[in-house]
């Protein structure tokens, strides 16, 4: 597989398109089906869809955890410092502002975002840990691409009381085609409670944008599915079906359909148990080859960021036996989150600066990978 290329540096980017042309003036034509143009940053998007070629859009990011497309660019959350950086199409990388009262440790900290627009205001939502807890908040997002910035005094609180630990904190959240705001928890070390619906750890939440209990959920309360581990990634296919990944612990990680009111077994079940009173995942993976994170959906193939595996993981969700496959395995590090980029393809999050991985040079990146078929 090709080796990524940087498109923030405008002279190095200038300088191999002068190489390009100095060759293709003395040396004959021939199909190549395996590299791109070379890109300057003033010309900068997504890369098109015909491109085949891996791209680093952004470097230097840190302990980076989750991706918000906004237009044409991104927002992206920073775990440790609560801060949320803007990437913008033309290859820049600037702060937007950071989410007030994030308290990080461990796997707690600034977590999963999403952008809404409501009534002419757009809204930045953000999971969160405090000292105490995990919540999720939102506040305003002013000002256009290229010059987007939070205003923290509009900073509200719409969920709160989520248990927070040192590991297990969940933390994705997205809003699904209904309009609700889903978010993913994690047991936070009370592994015998993640069956409890009084319990909020281990579970997948459903609220109204306001961060009330959203109508129609199962049990009458905020708790969608439970049974959970540590929910990752939540996505959904062209059916408006909701899949969700999980870490598991030392057995099987998991790739979930998720029903509503469904019970997916932890922590009496890991894996495919055929158990009468657990679903079981559609696809499973040994963790060390996975720890699965966030996933995007693309024409019902799900790709999954895996993070101890290092690859990226596809499955066919229209199969009917679906069995995942591994691409960029070790190319890239620990892979954090992924997104389908606005142009066509895959934005995905590295995430080797977080403590448990092995940073290289530009660590950590945002990446723009073409979309494998699974």
């Amino acid at each position: 597989m090709c080796c990524t290329r940087i498109l923030g540096s405008l002279p190095t980017a200038l300088g191999a398109v002068l190489v390009l042309l100095a060759l293709a003036a003395c040396t004959p034509s021939s199909p190549d089906t395996t590299t791109a143009p070379t890109r300057t940053a003033a010309d900068q998007t997504s890369p098109s869809p015909a491109q085949t070629v891996p791209a680093t859009l952004a470097a230097g990011l840190n302990a980076p955890w989750s991706i918000a497309p906004v237009g044409s660019g991104a927002l992206i959350s920073e775990r440790g410092d609560g801060r949320v950086r803007e990437w913008t199409p033309d290859g820049g990388l600037r702060d937007a502002g950071t989410v007030p009262g994030v308290v990080s440790g461990g796997e707690a900290g600034l977590n999963g975002i999403a952008v809404r627009a409501d009534d002419g205001a757009r809204w930045l939502y953000a999971y969160h840990a405090t000292r105490d807890d995990n919540r999720v908040v939102r506040m305003r997002l002013e000002g256009s691409p290229g010059a987007l910035r939070l205003d923290p005094a509009t900073t509200e609180v719409i969920f709160a009381g989520i248990p927070r630990a040192q590991n297990h904190d969940g933390g994705r959240i997205a809003f699904g085609p209904d309009g609700m705001l889903y978010v993913g928890t994690g047991d936070a070390g009370d592994r015998d409670r993640a069956r409890d619906r009084d319990y909020l750890g281990g579970k997948i939440l459903r609220l109204t944008p306001e961060g009330a209990p959203a109508p129609g959920n199962p049990f009458g309360t905020a708790v969608y599915s439970l049974g959970h581990r540590n929910v990752q990634g939540l996505a959904w296919d062209s059916h408006g079906v909701l899949w969700a990944s999980e870490f598991g612990q030392d057995t099987w990680d998991e790739l979930n359909r998720i029903q509503p009111g469904g019970d997916y077994g932890w922590p009496d079940h890991e894996g495919r148990a055929s158990a009468p009173d657990a679903v079981d995942p559609v696809a499973v993976w040994r963790p060390a080859d996975a720890s699965p994170s966030g996933i995007a959906i693309v024409s019902d193939v799900a790709y999954i960021a895996a993070l101890r595996g290092e690859r990226l993981w596809t499955v066919d969700l229209a199969a009917a036996d679906p069995a995942p496959r591994a691409v960029y395995a070790g190319e890239f590090g620990r892979l954090r989150d992924v997104v389908a980029a606005p142009g066509g393809g895959l934005w995905v999050l590295t995430n080797n600066t977080d403590g448990r991985g092995a940073p290289r040079d530009g660590d950590d990146r945002l990446l723009w990978l073409p979309a494998e078929q699974g």
